[in-house]
């Protein structure tokens, strides 16, 4: 369960020069030749007609040249734009070049709505709040009026699994019953990860009982990865994304967080491209090279939608994992949180389960230090504060700290050097304890003093190199509504969190077993 389950172009311009130049009329000689003969004209008018021959030859020596002169320039422009053309970053979609500085404007209101799920139990001394996923979802299923969209890793909604008979598995039970009874009245398409031997099946058996069309994505065949993100499309104008499994656990036993966006089709059209590739991945054997143009987006990290959420001037656009799976024009995962922590000016908060800088799932063993990187590099390079909150549970992998502490060293006031890393625990009862695959911050967001990126994926190499993932990146810099922005509020979670008694440090001397209660 959880994650431990897991194994750009200018617009086309023709541009006609047409240059009008005077050009002179000259006698030929054969006529003032025949002029001279017809009149008695003295030796000063003769040299007066030869004087005006030379000096016509002058001019059409002098007015030659300007043309030359004026083709050369012409000659040269064109030259600058064709290179202008082939240097400014472009993508294609649908077969039309897309210049990388025009605005992509969408006129929808779109309201987005952070969501979270905190653990039965856990209390936090902070006014910071937001709705819980399970209220989300049921907003959801109740707008859903023609078609809901769900990529997902896996379905546990109703506690056959576990065999405990937990009463907080109401909340995910609901849900699925509200799924069942909405596939019989609307088109629900799911794309899931081909379940393995060991997952149940029973919840979208039921699904697809009831009129649901449910596809297995083989990506274990595709990529030697998993289908591991989890969004909603509803009505192709509303979505969901964040970290939270189809799974009761995610509703009330794993922090989680997500972003809901109401009434947003320009938002929802580009989201409903990648669930479409997903879908057409469940009935090939192979991944396309190119991706035909309907998969194509005009939205990425160069080039931005543009559009008001909550009021307020934002650009956005969606990321896709891995690099094989995104059509033109789409940011790869990886490169989105690349470009978001080198955009930053002052922070980078990061929130996740899983850090680590290798191939987690390899054999033999990979180090991948992309991300550790540039970390590293912002901190160095700008004197970026780096804060890392990292989450501990049964299944966390002993490896992980190793590398945690040796980010968490990277501080010295004189060089200005600050990375910070603290360790997020879920506290757990006797009853708790018992739970499979529960109490863990499942959380997978980013922000910075700019940015809010909310992902699917944990942070280690497989994750963007063959696994499925998709993120939501928000920049609302120019914002300027009195409301608080999307990265305002996501700032506060992440300092909510940060400053929790559910938080300790992480340094050189900390002992694994000991920070994680193991």
């Amino acid at each position: 369960m959880l994650d431990t389950l897991n194994q750009s172009g200018c617009s086309s311009i023709q541009e006609n020069i047409i240059i009008n130049v005077p050009f002179p009329r000259f006698a030929s000689d054969a006529s003032v030749m025949s002029a001279s003969m017809k009149s008695d004209i003295a030796y000063v008018k003769m040299a007066d007609v030869e004087s005006s021959k030379r000096e016509g030859l002058l001019k059409l020596q002098k007015y030659s040249r300007c043309i030359l002169i004026i083709s050369c320039l012409t000659a040269v422009l064109l030259m600058m734009f064709s290179l202008q053309t082939l240097l400014i970053p472009s993508i294609t979609t649908s077969g039309i070049k897309i210049n990388a500085s025009i605005a992509h404007t969408c006129t929808d209101k779109c309201r987005l709505v952070l969501v979270e799920s905190i653990p039965a139990g856990m209390e936090f001394n902070s006014s910071v709040g937001h709705p819980s996923i399970y209220q989300a979802w049921r907003s959801l299923l109740s707008e859903a009026q023609s078609s809901l969209d769900i990529s997902s890793f896996y379905w546990t909604l109703t506690n056959e699994d576990t065999q405990t008979h937990e009463p907080t598995a109401n909340q995910g039970e609901e849900i699925m019953q509200e799924l069942v009874e909405l596939s019989g009245k609307i088109s629900v398409r799911i794309a899931v990860n081909t379940p393995q031997d060991r997952q149940p099946k029973s919840d979208l058996q039921m699904l697809a009982d009831a009129g649901a069309d449910v596809r297995d994505v083989n990506m274990r065949e595709l990529t030697t990865g998993v289908l591991h993100t989890k969004f909603w499309v509803v009505d192709k104008k509303h979505i969901y994304i964040g970290s939270a499994n189809m799974d009761w656990r995610s509703l009330t036993q794993v922090k989680e967080l997500g972003a809901v966006v109401y009434d947003c089709k320009c938002l929802a059209d580009d989201l409903e491209k990648i669930f479409e590739a997903y879908w057409f991945l469940g009935t090939s054997k192979t991944i396309p090279i190119p991706w035909p143009s309907q998969y194509s987006t005009a939205f990425n990290k160069d080039t931005p939608m543009q559009l008001p959420i909550n009021g307020s001037d934002s650009r956005v656009y969606l990321s896709s994992a891995p690099t094989s799976l995104c059509a033109e024009g789409r940011t790869p995962d990886l490169q989105a949180i690349l470009s978001v922590i080198n955009d930053a000016q002052q922070f980078v908060y990061i929130a996740v389960m899983n850090y680590l800088p290798t191939m987690e799932f390899s054999d033999p063993k990979r180090y991948w230090a992309d991300i550790d990187t540039e970390l590293r590099r912002v901190a160095f390079e700008r004197a970026i504060h780096v804060r890392l909150l990292i989450s501990c549970w049964d299944s966390t992998s002993p490896v992980m700290f190793p590398f945690l502490r040796s980010l968490a060293s990277v501080q010295d006031s004189e060089s200005k050097l600050d990375i910070q890393v603290k360790i997020f625990i879920v506290p757990s009862s006797q009853s708790q304890k018992k739970i499979p695959f529960a109490r863990v911050n499942h959380n997978k967001y980013m922000v910075t003093d700019r940015v809010a990126y909310i992902g699917t994926s944990n942070w280690s190499g497989d994750y963007f190199v063959n696994t499925a993932g998709s993120a939501l990146v928000v920049n609302q810099t120019s914002a300027s509504s009195s409301e608080s922005t999307v990265r305002e509020q996501l700032q506060a979670v992440f300092e909510r969190d940060w400053d929790s008694s559910y938080s300790t440090p992480l340094n050189h001397n900390s002992n694994f077993e000991q920070i994680c209660e193991i």
